[in-house]
C-alpha cells in the first residue's frame, strides 16, 4: 500500500470545545483504490484533495454509485476502536452485486481504513457522544456513455468528526403520495439514489414545519416502511415494534443493535409492519409511549409529534432518562466508547 502524508495539517481548524457540524470537517487523508482490466489496483493513502473526473464520468449519467457510514471512537485511555465494522463491510458488498459492480476485497478495505485511522488517529473525537464518521463508498467511472456497467470504478474511504447527526427531538410527517422503494427496487441497499430521491419529499415537508418524513409502501400508501434516512421504531403497550428488514427497508447495524439489547433485556420485540390506521387507533387511544429512529449517523433519535392526513399528533413528552429510545442510545455509546461489558463482542479494537 503507498502512502504520502499531508504536509500541513487542517486539525487545528476544528474547535472540539463546541458541537462539530456533521459533514463540515474532514481528516487529513483518504484512501484512494481503482478498479479496471477485471482487478483491483494497488490501494493508495493520499491527501485529502478533489478529483479530477471526465464530464462522460459514467456515474455522472447513470447513478452506479454505493457508499456505507460506520464510526471510530476513543475511551478515556484514549484507546480506538470501531463498531461491527464486519456489517459495513458485508452490507457494502450487497449493495455493489445488486447494481452489479465488483465487491471490495477484504484486505483493501480493513488494511486500508486501519492504515488511514492510523494516519488520522488525531481527527477522532475523545468527547462522549462524538466521533470519526467514516464514508466508504464506490462509484463507476467509465467514459463510455453507454448505459450498462461500467468496466472501472473509484473505491475511497473519507472520515469527518461528528457530533450526532440531530441534536433535536423530530417533528415527522407520514408520506402518503411519494415513495422511497418498492418491492423488486433497491431500497434494501446504500445506493447514492435511493437518497437523492428522498430529498424533494423531504423539502417540502420542511417548508410545512416537519423535520423528516415516515415513508409509507408505494402500492397502497397505508404500511409505514421507513422514517427518512432511518429505521423506525414504535414502543406501544410495552411492545417494540419495527418493520421488518425486507427488499424495501435497509437492515440497518444500529437496528440490529436496537433488537439485540431488547431481547436480551427481556424486551418483547416484534418485526412487523404497521400500517397508519393502526398507528392512527394506538395514537387516538393514547397507547404509543414512543416513536423513535435509528441509524449510524445519528444513533437513536426521539420524535415528539407525528402528522397523519393533515393532523398531527403530540407523543409523550417524557423525560430524557425515562424513554426507552434514551436507554438504547445510552446503551449502544457505552460499548462504543468502551465503558461498559461488551457481551456481544460489537467493539473492534484497534492497535494504532
Amino acid at each position: 500500500m503507498r502512502v504520502e502524508n499531508r504536509k500541513l495539517s487542517s486539525i487545528d481548524k476544528i474547535n472540539w470545545e463546541i458541537d462539530i457540524p456533521f459533514g463540515k470537517y474532514f481528516s487529513d487523508h483518504l484512501l484512494y483504490c481503482e478498479y479496471r482490466d477485471d482487478k483491483w489496483k494497488e490501494p493508495r493513502i493520499k491527501p485529502f484533495s478533489n478529483l479530477s473526473l471526465s464530464p462522460n464520468t459514467l456515474v455522472c449519467h447513470y447513478g452506479q454509485a454505493i457508499f456505507e457510514g460506520m464510526k471510530a471512537f476513543k475511551d478515556k485511555k484514549q484507546n480506538v476502536c470501531l463498531f461491527r465494522p464486519l456489517e459495513n463491510f458485508h452490507r457494502l458488498n450487497i449493495s455493489a452485486k445488486r447494481l452489479e459492480m465488483p465487491t471490495i476485497p477484504y484486505h483493501i478495505f480493513f488494511e486500508g481504513l486501519i492504515n488511514l485511522l492510523k494516519m488520522d488517529k488525531d481527527c477522532i473525537p475523545s468527547k462522549y457522544g462524538y466521533s470519526l464518521y467514516i464514508r466508504p463508498f464506490m462509484f463507476a467511472t467509465d467514459g463510455l456513455l453507454s448505459a450498462n456497467p461500467s468496466s472501472k470504478y473509484i473505491f475511497l474511504i473519507i472520515c469527518t468528526p461528528v457530533n450526532n447527526y440531530y441534536s433535536k427531538s423530530l417533528k415527522v410527517k407520514i408520506e402518503q403520495k411519494y415513495s422511497r422503494s418498492s418491492t423488486g427496487g433497491i431500497g434494501f441497499i446504500k445506493a447514492a439514489g435511493n437518497y437523492a430521491a428522498s430529498f424533494f419529499t423531504t423539502q417540502k415537508a420542511k417548508e410545512e414545519g416537519y423535520d423528516q418524513i415516515l415513508w409509507t409502501d408505494s402500492a397502497t400508501h397505508s404500511i409505514i416502511e421507513e422514517s427518512g434516512t432511518m429505521n423506525v421504531f414504535f414502543y406501544i403497550k410495552n411492545c417494540l415494534i419495527t418493520p421488518p428488514a425486507d427488499e424495501k427497508i435497509l437492515n440497518g447495524i444500529t437496528r440490529r443493535s436496537i433488537i439485540d439489547i431488547a431481547k436480551i433485556n427481556k424486551m418483547k420485540v416484534i418485526e412487523r409492519y404497521l400500517t397508519v390506521e393502526e398507528l392512527k387507533f394506538y395514537l387516538n387511544k393514547n397507547l404509543v409511549d414512543e416513536i423513535f429512529g435509528s441509524g449510524t449517523a445519528v444513533i437513536i433519535n426521539y420524535f415528539k409529534l407525528i402528522n397523519i392526513q393533515n393532523k398531527n399528533y403530540i407523543l409523550p413528552s417524557l423525560k430524557k432518562n425515562r424513554r426507552i429510545s434514551y436507554f438504547f442510545k445510552k446503551y449502544i455509546l457505552d460499548i462504543q466508547h468502551n465503558l461498559s461489558k461488551d457481551q456481544f463482542h460489537w467493539r473492534y479494537h484497534l492497535d494504532i
